[in-house]
């Protein structure tokens, strides 16, 4: 990975996978953050930044570690390293929705539920009664209420899809564990709520 030097105008700092406020407060000062990372990191990132106030005045750069990262392909950000740091470094932030979760935690990319066998409401929208094979969901790249929730059923041949926008969507459901930017919820839950938190995240995205 490129480095960034002093001249940039930049601190560097190691931090450890999934960084918590011991690692990531003392940063915040700064005005632009880049996170060099994975998805559960960037959102490790987003949560102290939620938590501490901070998501109006912090411009946040991300240079993803993996060309599959759902936050690069979901806001059209660069995967080579090169094309991402001089874009996290440079480039002008746009507010992007910031999803919560109802046990404390956020979500920037992908979060699926699989399988799953519930009762789901998109605000007051009744979206399954029943079985699913897998409920993806992620902050809505066109704004809007804020998420993009795809409820999919798979079939011998093919998939159903369907995809519903919303501000707050509600799952009551038999044991199923959620995967959250990648990573795996610790424990399986029989209910979980995503929604948009009235503050956006300022990503980089554009120069």
């Amino acid at each position: 990975m490129p480095l960034i030097t002093d001249g940039d105008g930049f601190e560097v700092v190691q931090v450890p996978e999934r960084p918590g406020k011991d690692d990531v407060d003392q940063h915040l000062d700064h005005g632009r953050l880049i996170v060099a990372g994975t998805d559960t990191d960037l959102a490790a990132v987003a949560l102290r930044l939620l938590r501490k106030e901070r998501l109006g005045d912090t411009i946040v750069g991300y240079v993803p570690t993996s060309p599959r990262s759902a936050v690069a392909s979901l806001w059209t950000l660069p995967v080579n390293v090169a094309g991402a740091l001089k874009l996290a470094m440079n480039g002008d932030p746009d507010p992007v929705p910031l999803v919560r979760d109802d046990v404390g935690g956020v979500l920037v990319g992908l979060g699926v539920l699989s399988p799953v066998r519930g009762v789901g409401y998109c605000d007051a929208d009744n979206v399954l009664r029943g079985q699913a094979s897998r409920i993806e969901v992620t902050p809505d790249p066109e704004g809007g209420l804020g998420l993009v929730v795809r409820v999919i059923h798979r079939r011998l041949i093919g998939s159903k899809v369907k995809e519903h926008r919303t501000r707050a969507f509600q799952l009551g459901c038999l044991p199923t564990t959620p995967v959250l930017d990648g990573r795996k919820h610790p424990r399986p839950v029989d209910k979980w709520t995503w929604y948009r938190h009235t503050e956006d995240l300022r990503l980089v995205r554009g120069l």
